[in-house]
């Protein structure tokens, strides 16, 4: 009998994740990958001694990750090192109010009675209900692909329970009657790519997935996680292909054959997954079929999410009163977001999200030295077409002034090396649409079923992975697109998801 081969696209967190599963399960799977090392937007970037994860930084729900290994008998702890972050976030706004949000319930209990006695008894319903929701939204359906209507229909009464009608910002302004405290228990929905005044209240999940499994840092940065993925696939068998772009899939009829690399090599493979970009995936490595293009035509009227100007810098000393997550409110909130998502040109205040990693890891930066990104949400191009050459320099300066002002005294005369990464950045070097860096935007009628399906309905040994599909974007959610994908690739290959 014919051994079942599949094919990966892209070595992201989902594109490693199903790997694993799929290698664990016994078919071997190459990934294809057109960068020259594994991790997708999980890039890393060493400059002088300094180590920089370009993507994503915040770990939850550790089990999901761990369980990956288990798959084959092995331990997480052997190939990867998890530190637990404390604070989660330290949270600052220019009035000089700062909020640590930790799982130190006593803690929080006394940093809310001092801000607002009342929204003592609010968070803790609060948290009542996004402890319901995250049962509901995330344990019971973040896995479970939805491939056709009556799935959502099954969903559908827990769906109006929970009031996913609503956004995160007015969901949690039901329990929180201070307005600060409402941004610092609602602004976790940027982290995946969602405005808080729009996107479904099913995503303050979020809250309770870091209350419940905490906030981690892998030791080395994010990229030794990645490392460790790597790892685990290769001692499975796996093969993992680097520098190596693929420039379409090969179709015969409705089914996927081959992919074809850039250089004119064909890979045969019974089934085929792309972690890639989703419109990149239609448009591109379809884009010779039909299926692709009114695939396309499709995403293209969808809404997508932020983009993301980020800036990466070493500094010769430390800052110690600085914690490993802050996050940087500027004078405005909802009307920024709103510019931010709807907007056509770049706004000229901002909010910023700041990483120290040397704040718990001290192998990020020489001794002495510290390790920083930060990063500040913008319109994606397709509704700003800024000149990100010209204007990216001017934005950095600005930026790096302000944080030297407010955060870090002497940061420029300090700066030992530095980097920026634009929206035109996630265009040109990640192929996302629009530059956007979070794909699809995650609004209720763009989730679980509206969303890109982990299984195509024309090519159905074509499958999705990533940001781009159910549940979406952040590290929980693109592991548990590979949870879901897997089942259905196991079992159109006649097995079963271990």
């Amino acid at each position: 009998m014919k051994q079942t081969r599949a094919a990966v696209i892209g070595s992201g967190f989902g594109g490693l994740a199903l790997a694993i599963r799929l290698q664990s399960a016994g078919i071997p799977t190459t990934i294809f990958e057109a960068r020259d090392k594994p991790g997708g937007r999980a890039y890393v970037y060493r400059d002088e001694g300094f180590v920089f994860d370009a993507g994503p930084t915040v770990i939850t729900d550790p089990a999901a990750l761990e369980e990956l290994w288990a798959l084959s008998g092995r331990r997480m702890q052997d190939h990867v090192t998890l530190l637990p972050v404390s604070p989660f976030y330290r949270l600052c706004w220019e009035d000089g109010f700062t909020f640590d949000y930790d799982n130190d319930q006593t803690a929080l209990d006394r940093q809310i009675a001092a801000k607002s006695p009342p929204d003592v008894e609010g968070y803790g319903r609060f948290l009542a209900y996004s402890r319901d929701v995250y049962e509901e939204g995330y344990r019971k359906l973040g896995t479970v692909p939805f491939l056709n209507f009556a799935d959502m229909v099954r969903a559908a009464p827990q769906l109006v329970r929970l009031r996913a009608d609503r956004s995160v910002h007015d969901a949690v302004a039901r329990f929180i009657t201070d307005e600060q405290l409402r941004m610092a228990f609602s602004f976790h929905s940027l982290l995946v790519g969602g405005n808080p005044f729009e996107t479904s209240a099913i995503y303050a999940l979020i809250h309770a997935l870091e209350r419940e499994g905490g906030v981690w840092f892998a030791k080395g940065g994010t990229g030794a996680l990645v490392d460790g993925m790597v790892r685990l696939f290769t001692e499975l068998g796996g093969e993992i292909r680097l520098n190596t772009r693929v420039a379409r899939i090969e179709t015969e009829g409705t089914r996927a054959r081959a992919v074809v690399t850039e250089d004119g090599e064909h890979h045969a493979a019974d089934m085929v997954a792309s972690n890639a970009d989703v419109m990149h995936s239609y448009r591109d490595l379809l884009g010779h079929t039909r299926r692709g293009q009114r695939a396309a035509r499709r995403l293209d009227r969808r809404r997508w999410s932020m983009s993301l100007f980020v800036i990466y810098f070493g500094l010769r000393r430390k800052h110690d009163h600085l914690k490993h997550h802050t996050v940087l409110f500027g004078p405005r909130y909802r009307e920024l977001v709103s510019d931010i998502f709807h907007g056509s040109a770049l706004p000229d205040d901002f909010s910023l999200y700041l990483h120290a990693p040397s704040v718990t890891d001290d192998s990020m930066a020489p001794p002495g030295c510290s390790a920083y990104y930060v990063l500040s949400p913008v319109p994606h191009l397709g509704q700003a077409d800024i000149d990100w050459d010209t204007e990216g320099p001017k934005y950095r300066d600005r930026i790096l002034a302000y944080l030297e002002e407010r955060y870090i005294p002497g940061l420029r005369s300090d700066l030992v090396t530095s980097r920026i990464f634009t929206p035109a950045d996630f265009r040109d070097e990640l192929a996302a649409h629009h530059g956007s860096a979070f794909s699809v935007e995650p609004i209720l009628t763009q989730s679980a079923w509206f969303r890109p399906h982990n299984r195509d309905s024309k090519i159905p040994n074509f499958y999705i992975v990533g940001a781009g599909t159910h549940p979406g974007a952040g590290i929980p959610g693109v592991v548990g697109s590979a949870k879901a994908t897997a089942a259905l690739m196991l079992a159109d290959a006649g097995q079963h998801d271990g």
